[in-house]
């Protein structure tokens, strides 16, 4: 009927228009999202020729993932090209603000579309890391039996935060910082493009394109973000149909500080505490005090930082450098005193000590091998000469009666066994105090 005609297109003008409305309101990043692979910028160790995650799309075999990674790397964006690559259903929702029976309602739903013979439904659940492990329990069976394909993403370590047998059900891609010339590029196309301000005359400087990209530290939305800012900052020219430039004074002004990307309560607390820890040991102080500013920085607890600290001085330095226990004993009760800022100073002194001390494991590799030998050996008895000999009848038997006391008779006592069975745990190094320690113990049979 004619009247019925008339009203389905009403109906699909009515939709443009509030289609066209949602994105006039859009931020610059939204609107920039990328529309197909070969707009996709970055994560190429996965998504590159060849690599797993683009031969599994190519293959049309595309099956549950976890996406994760820092914010402003592409985690949802590349969901979404995903489905439209795929052509199926797609199914977003933040699993902070979703719940069970919602969840249940889109596997319901991706049944139905199965059951009809239609495209399969991607579901992808932002934060996932926010859902409790009951809630992810729900995703288990239709994620199997293949009903649904989850795109989980995620800026923790799932393997702390998603269930276990939903992460054995998943392939888990990790997104990387956006590199240089990808932010760049990033920045270009949403100059050019008219989804962005392609039809306006912006000229950006150099500087202050390459303050953007440094500042940003590999989040394209940070960096579009500001972009934004400096061109909304100056919309009276743009509206008059004046060409707009930005300086570097202006992109100073609309961008932030440089946030660090670090967790206190994930994967930036372990990993940092990592990287300063492996740099230490490594003899590198540049690097060193790198991170230890980068944890400082980010509000890490200094006490925390002085407790891997100590450890380090026990376990890479050991007698290398004894005094190196003594400098992180006074520098953790410094700390403890003085608090921040004025402790950053004590520990920069540590940690540069420790970085150019010489390194030892000897004294604690001894402890680990005596360790696992106490656990897993046999028991050794301990000789009669060196068992307690003051009680009443100990001598009767003969515990005591052949020890002798180095102090006493250092000849006499220089071949006694101190342990029963030819075993050695403690080898010195060669540096430092240690190498002092060799001719003291060559041709001593200190192991029994």
């Amino acid at each position: 009927m004619p009247g019925t005609c008339t009203i389905h297109v009403m109906q699909d003008l009515w939709e443009e228009q509030r289609s066209e409305r949602r994105t006039a309101v859009q931020p610059l990043a939204a609107r920039m999202r990328p529309s197909n692979l070969d707009e996709f910028v970055g994560q190429e160790h996965f998504l590159g020729t060849g690599q797993l995650l683009a031969r599994m799309l190519d293959a049309d075999r595309m099956t549950s993932v976890l996406f994760w990674g820092p914010p402003g790397t592409g985690k949802t964006a590349l969901a979404n090209v995903i489905a439209r690559h795929t052509g199926r259903a797609f199914e977003q929702a933040n699993a902070a603000m979703i719940g069970v029976k919602e969840i249940r309602q889109v596997l319901q739903a991706a049944r139905r579309r199965i059951e009809a013979g239609s495209s399969g439904t991607i579901l992808f659940l932002d934060e996932i890391h926010r859902f409790s492990r009951s809630q992810q329990d729900v995703l288990l069976s239709d994620v199997e039996s293949g009903l649904v394909t989850l795109i989980g993403a995620t800026t923790e370590n799932p393997s702390f935060t998603v269930n276990s047998a939903l992460i054995s059900r998943s392939t888990i891609f990790r997104f990387e910082p956006l590199e240089d010339h990808d932010i760049r590029r990033i920045l270009l196309r949403a100059l050019q493009d008219e989804r962005g301000f392609g039809t306006c005359a912006i000229n950006v400087a150099d500087d202050a394109m390459e303050h953007w990209i440094r500042i940003c530290d590999g989040d394209a939305r940070r960096a579009l973000n500001a972009l934004e800012v400096a061109v909304l900052s100056q919309e009276s020219l743009v509206e008059a149909g004046q060409s707009l430039h930005v300086d570097l004074s202006i992109a100073e002004q609309s961008i932030q500080a440089k946030a660090l990307r670090y967790d206190r309560d994930g994967d930036g607390h372990y990993d940092h505490a990592s990287a300063l820890i492996k740099s230490i040991r490594g003899s590198d102080p540049d690097a060193s005090i790198h991170w230890l500013a980068t944890m400082l920085e980010a509000g890490e607890d200094p006490r925390f930082i002085c407790r891997r600290l100590a450890i380090l001085a026990s376990e890479d330095i050991g007698l290398a450098a004894p005094e190196a226990l003594q400098m992180a004993a006074a520098a953790w009760t410094i700390t403890e005193r003085v608090g921040m800022p004025e402790c950053q100073l004590t520990l920069s002194e540590l940690v540069l000590f420790l970085a150019t001390c010489p390194k030892s494991q000897s004294s604690a590799r001894a402890i680990w091998t005596a360790m696992d030998d106490v656990r897993n050996e046999q028991t050794s008895p301990i000789p009669a000469h060196l068992r307690d000999a003051h009680y009443q009848g100990a001598a009767s038997h003969g515990h005591g009666v052949d020890y002798v006391n180095p102090h006493d008779d250092p000849d006499g006592a220089a071949g006694q066994e101190y342990l029963g069975g030819e075993r050695t745990y403690y080898k010195p190094g060669n540096l430092g105090f240690e190498k002092n320690l060799k001719p003291l113990l060559e041709g001593d049979d200190h192991g029994g």
